[in-house]
Parts: structure tokens; sequence; C-alpha cells
């Protein structure tokens, strides 16, 4: 038990990769900053369980609200590379600690940063023997048009009890869920198993779904929210959004969250204030992005679980 459940092999590809994108974000003038892991407020998602500490601060799920601090601040364009925490999270896929590389581009378009990050995981590919990305390995699709091949209806505009009766004939689930983890549970359970190999981008989501995304019509006139996924061989890998930078409307959101975790019964969490306020002194039009170094890596080399990348996972650290 004393030992690395990763290979020599797999801690020196993980010290490669780190150095690959630091390179990918020198050359683009793109600012590597750190920022606390230890913070007084946390997300909000009420299906997301943060470290709480007797000091009465979080462990942080991600890098995102003080980097967003900085955006609000002048920095320009940042990246990092940052341990990120969430409790209840393992299995072959999840970690309760684990690595993220999240970065944010001022003035970008969502589709700007799709761009961005395929650039990125093509350079990453040149160098990994398990794997060999090019345009050809990606497909890209909104999460209604996927959703609705896969399950039958479409998830913006049809009805709870659909989504319920199709839920029960697929995955035998009974039970009380909001909208959106009905839409969850048949993404995981149905969707996910289905996606084609290789590289997946979703994009257009459920508006329940925007977080801390913008929400604008799609091409149909369905308001969605403006986030993307990208999921490697049914895995996914990152999430982006075109940020909201209204303060207002995301302090409507955070007390919409807190009012849904005093329905499920868990802790209700201190408003992020400094995140709202940085949003109200006026973030610039930016979208951002977060990948999951360690699933990246497991991709990159083919293994299968999560172990094979991590020095020293939960049950070992």
């Amino acid at each position: 038990m004393w030992q690395p459940t990763a290979s020599i092999d797999a801690i020196r590809a993980r010290a490669d990769m780190y150095a690959q994108i630091r390179t990918f974000f020198s050359h683009a003038k793109v600012l590597e900053v750190e920022t606390p892991l230890l913070c007084s407020t946390t997300a909000m998602d009420p299906y997301l369980d943060s470290f709480s500490l007797s000091c009465g601060h979080f462990l942080q799920t991600s890098p995102e609200f003080p980097m967003k601090r900085l955006l609000a601040s002048g920095s320009g364009p940042i990246y990092q590379i940052s341990k990120a925490f969430r409790q209840d999270e393992e299995s072959s896929r999840h970690n309760p600690e684990f690595t993220l590389l999240e970065w944010y581009q001022p003035g970008y378009s969502l589709l700007q940063l799709q761009e961005e990050l395929l650039a990125l995981l093509f350079l990453l590919a040149k160098g990994a023997t398990a794997v060999s990305w090019g345009r050809d390995s990606v497909t890209c699709r909104t999460y209604a048009d996927l959703f609705e091949s896969s399950i039958g209806l479409c998830p913006h505009t049809c009805t709870v009890e659909a989504l319920v009766e199709v839920a029960k004939q697929e995955t035998g689930f009974e039970g009380e869920l909001t909208r959106d983890s009905w839409l969850d549970l048949l993404m995981s359970h149905v969707v996910e198993p289905k996606m084609p190999p290789g590289l997946l981008v979703l994009t257009d989501f459920p508006v329940g779904q925007a977080a801390l995304a913008e929400i604008a019509a799609d091409e149909h006139g369905c308001d969605v929210a403006k986030r993307l996924e990208l999921y490697i061989d049914g895995v996914e890998v990152a999430n982006g959004y075109q940020e909201l930078t209204d303060g207002a409307e995301q302090k409507r959101r955070f007390e919409a969250d807190n009012e849904q975790r005093l329905v499920n019964g868990v802790t209700q969490l201190p408003i992020p204030a400094h995140l709202v306020s940085a949003l109200c002194a006026g973030m610039p039009a930016t979208s951002g992005i977060a990948v999951g170094l360690d699933r990246l890596l497991m991709k990159l080399m083919g293994k299968q679980q999560l172990s094979d990348v991590i020095c020293f996972p939960w049950g070992r650290a």
C-alpha cells in the first residue's frame, strides 16, 4: 500500500504533458496564475459536495471563482493547473482529489475556445502512443440532437412525465428527481454509452444546466445554456462556458441553488459574495473551460482507470 499505483512511465508522461501545456499557453500569450485552494465560499451546485474545514473555509471544486475575480481585475487571458476536491466521488473515473487545467479567454466566443481546446489536444496526442487524434476523429453535436437520437425526446420541450417514463424503461430507476436530474440520469445511463468513439464536442445544453454560463436562443428559437462538454470515447473530459457576466443574475442562480440544496436535505452554503462583486464591477465577455487532466492522461496512455495515472489515489493517500 505504500507504493504508487501509477507506473514510472505514467509519472513521466504526466510531467511531459504539463510541460507541453505550459509551452502551448506561453506561445499563446496566456498568463499562468495561482489561486487559493482554500476559500471562504465554494461551488453552489446542489449535487456537488465540497470538503468543509473546521476553519470555516472550503477546499475548492475548481479554481473558477478566484480566477474570474482576476479577470474582473484586468488580468487578460489566464490559465492554471490546479488541484481540485469533491467529496464522495471515487470510482475508476473519479478520485476525490484530482487535477484540473482551467483557462479563460476574454473576447473569445465558445466556438473559438473549442478550437483552442482541440488544438491543445491534437498537440498532446502527437507524443502519445495510444491515440491518434485529428480533425476526422472529432464529432460535434448539440445536446438536443444527441439526446433525441438516443432517447426519442427533445430535452428542451418534453415533459417531466415523459422523461420519467423513459427513465423507468431504460434504467429501472424510480424516485423523486428534478427535471434536470432526470436528464442527467438518462444522459449518463443511456446516451453516454452510445456515444461514438474519439472526440465528441457537445454544445447547447438545457437552460436548467446553465450553472455559470450565459443563456441564449439556438437556431430553432429554444433558449439554451451556452456551454460545451468534450467527451473522449464516452468519458467526459472537459466542461466549458460562455461565461455569465451579470452579477445580479449570478446571485439569483446561487440563491436558487441554495433553495434546491434545502429541498435535497443538504447543507446550504454562503453565497460567493466576492465573485458576485467582481461580476458587478465588470468582468469582460469571456469563454472559459476546465479539463480533467487525470482523465485526459488516462486516455492519452490508453489506460482504463485513474489509478493507473495517479501516484497515490484516495485509498493510498
